[in-house]
């Protein structure tokens, strides 16, 4: 029996199944891709985008040639709701479309309203498209500025990301050959869900290059040009970039599909919606029913072939898989930015070159294994 399986994002849990919809056309089924760009970026490579280590061409995947190029539909749209009980998704144009079975991989947002901000350019760090655009306007405004006269660029949020933007952003400067003064707003700490030895690497890295980390007073406010903390500082910046940490969207609410404390949609360990079994997801939109997983790109790649499989057992109505997240403790690789890479595995951490050039090693993989539509070759046209 043939059904129509509609994809809603093109994130990282669902590349294995983009990658295999020829399958799902070959056993008589439809498949419609809906997404707000061509475009899917990979977060893991983005800072080394903004550094100019990476073309924007090397992080990206064209998803709408990969639909299209294994006879799937692929619809440019926003998706603003889901109707579950009529199993139909709602397009931001006013449209619909109706399903049989329908998976979420939409991603995350960073939660603007922790900080007060009458500040309409703020970067974010999600989506990726942001930070595309945020290179280029740091790249312009460092070849508008005087010798005597820095480029101000602040960085908001203390994780990983936040560490390895502000890495980036001086190796941009240093690399142009202008003067920047990066300053790093890292909350209660920097690095502060990592081991000890973590946090002391990239505090010295970033302050060896004359990166200040800003540790203990909290981003309050951000008007217009300044960044206003909770010990009465203010800090003037020509571009921030926000990187606090990410939620669940809110696509979610006012729908009747249960979800969790974090807005998430609720899921089994099947990535199945705990009352409407035709509706998955994946990646940072889900919430685990009864445990909680870190927001991070490695679980929605593990995902990817236990979602592959349900999606086309959902269909034909055959026996589906168990996720399982498997070992907490998975590897961290940050790029510093300077040719030099974190590791940490466990309550292992170090230092060096190696590090960088692993994942470097592993990011290209990645890309190598669903970049299947010539994406490197692509002029960059739009973002």
């Amino acid at each position: 029996m043939s059904g129509h399986l509609v994809l809603v994002g093109g994130g990282h849990a669902h590349l294995t199944t983009l990658s295999n919809i020829r399958k799902f056309i070959a056993r008589g089924h439809r498949v419609t891709v809906i997404g707000p760009s061509p475009y899917h970026y990979y977060s893991g490579m983005a800072p080394g985008m903004i550094s100019g280590l990476y073309r924007t061409q090397d992080i990206r995947f064209n998803i709408r040639k990969m639909v299209e190029d294994r006879g799937g539909e692929f619809v440019l749209d926003r998706a603003g709701g889901v109707r579950a009980r009529s199993r139909e998704v709602l397009l931001k144009s006013g449209g619909r479309i109706s399903y049989d079975v329908v998976s979420f991989n939409i991603g995350s947002r960073v939660p603007l309203e922790s900080i007060t901000s009458n500040n309409g350019t703020v970067i974010t760090a999600k989506p990726i498209e942001n930070l595309v655009r945020g290179r280029m306007a740091v790249l312009d405004s460092l070849k508008g500025a005087a010798s005597h006269n820095p480029a101000r660029l602040v960085v908001v949020g203390g994780g990983p990301a936040g560490v390895e933007i502000s890495a980036a952003l001086w190796k941009l400067a240093a690399d142009a050959g202008r003067e920047a003064r990066v300053i790093l707003v890292a909350g209660g700490s920097l690095l502060r869900n990592f081991p000890r030895k973590m946090h002391e690497l990239a505090l010295h890295s970033l302050k060896d290059r004359g990166i200040k980390v800003i540790e203990g007073p909290l981003a309050q406010s951000m008007d217009g040009r300044v960044v206003s903390l909770s010990d009465g500082t203010d800090i003037e910046a020509d571009h921030i970039f926000l990187a606090v940490g990410v939620r669940a969207t809110e696509f979610f609410m006012n729908t009747f599909v249960p979800t969790g404390e974090d807005g998430g949609l609720l899921v089994n360990p099947y990535l199945q919606s705990i009352e409407f079994p035709e509706i998955f997801g994946a990646g940072d939109c889900i919430t685990f029913l009864g445990r909680g997983l870190a927001k991070v790109g490695v679980y929605a790649v593990r995902q990817n072939p236990v979602l592959y499989h349900n999606l086309l057992a959902a269909l034909e109505g055959t026996s589906l898989r168990q996720f399982k997240p498997g070992n907490p403790h998975f590897l961290v690789l940050l790029n510093m930015g300077d040719g030099t890479g974190i590791f940490r595995r466990g309550g292992w951490v170090w230092q060096g070159r190696l590090a960088f050039r692993l994942k470097d090693f592993i990011d290209k993989r990645f890309m190598r294994k669903f970049q299947l539509s010539g994406e490197p070759d692509e002029p960059l046209g739009e973002v």
